[in-house]
């Protein structure tokens, strides 16, 4: 058999072969046939019989376009994969879903495009990023209260956490990247997004998270090695030491990490002083960063030569 004969995952997230046959409308033994064959990443108990991850079968029907006849059997929203979904129609729904805090819209709106093949960089900039944009200019208007925000905030990141399972488990030999927010910063949702976003570009990413002192950021980076580190540049307390603290960072650990940072707080006052491997504009921006140098870039970092101007378009307060 194919498959790991262990359950790292909570056993509510693992299906037989008959609940996801029942899901997707299709014979047990054909479920059973694509776990043996390795289509269907599968686990196995210590009695030998097949298990199957939700992400796992979600990467096998996002690729063979499988639908979703009865995703309730699978923990899913009750319409999730009925709705074809473009990226303006599914912002409009996720932002009016934010305001109302319907939580359950704004995952089958996530899982949807998801399903559809979308790329996590597109779902993060294009859906989250712009409604958390639409959010802030609307309480910018006096037309929103405070606690809609945060509440979409809170929602988001449960969305973050639950996408993240479905992606594939960290391989043997991915390059590793960790980051975070520095001290003054405390924003969670931008460098979770990076964290998502590396890890579907193929990265072993890790965000440490938000409000760290440049020392512990130094410890981390020692500790980890990392091939790629990342700040996520929401606001900045003291923008003296903030560059400082940059800059040592790189001056220390540049030789043999690249590093990227972005975010609305990186004014070109600040940004032209920071010694580091680029900015990006966009999460997509840093996805086809990542990829492109994902075997190669601790061989070629090279001083501070920009990619991009910054990260300002990032979710919520802005991101990497």
């Amino acid at each position: 058999m194919h498959g790991l004969r262990l359950n790292p995952v909570p056993m509510k997230e693992l299906f037989t072969p008959r609940q996801v046959a029942r899901a997707i409308q299709v014979s047990e033994s054909s479920v059973k046939r694509w776990c043996d064959k390795g289509s269907i990443p599968t686990q196995y108990t210590a009695g030998g019989h097949r298990r199957i991850p939700i992400g796992g079968l979600l990467a096998f029907l996002r690729s063979n376009r499988h639908a979703i006849v009865r995703p309730e059997l699978l923990g899913l929203p009750a319409a999730t994969g009925q709705t074809h979904r473009v990226i303006d129609r599914a912002l409009d729904q996720f932002t009016e879903a934010m305001l109302r805090g319907d939580e359950e819209l704004c995952r089958q709106v996530i899982l949807d495009l998801y399903l559809a093949e979308h790329r996590v960089s597109v779902i993060c900039d294009q859906v989250l990023a712009r409604a958390f944009t639409e959010l802030g200019d609307r309480w910018a208007c006096g037309t929103i209260e405070v606690f809609q925000e945060r509440r979409g905030c809170e929602i988001a990141l449960r969305l973050l956490r639950e996408l993240r399972s479905f992606l594939p488990a960290p391989q043997v030999g991915w390059p590793t990247a960790i980051g975070g927010t520095a001290a003054g910063d405390p924003y969670l949702l931008a460098t979770a997004t990076v964290e998502l976003v590396l890890r579907d570009a193929g990265w072993n990413a890790v965000s440490l998270g938000s409000n760290l002192p440049f020392s512990t950021l130094a410890a981390a980076i020692e500790q980890q090695q990392p091939r790629l580190f990342w700040l996520s540049v929401s606001c900045i307390q003291n923008e003296d030491e903030f560059v400082r603290g940059c800059n040592e960072l790189h001056e220390r650990f540049g030789s043999q990490t690249a590093f990227v940072l972005g975010g609305r707080a990186l004014a070109d006052s600040v940004s032209c002083r920071i010694r580091c491997s680029g900015f990006c504009n966009n999460l997509h921006q840093l996805e086809s960063f990542a990829t492109a140098n994902a075997t190669t870039i601790a061989a070629s970092i090279t001083s501070a030569a920009p990619i991009a101007d910054d990260l300002s378009n990032a979710p919520v307060e802005d991101a990497c």
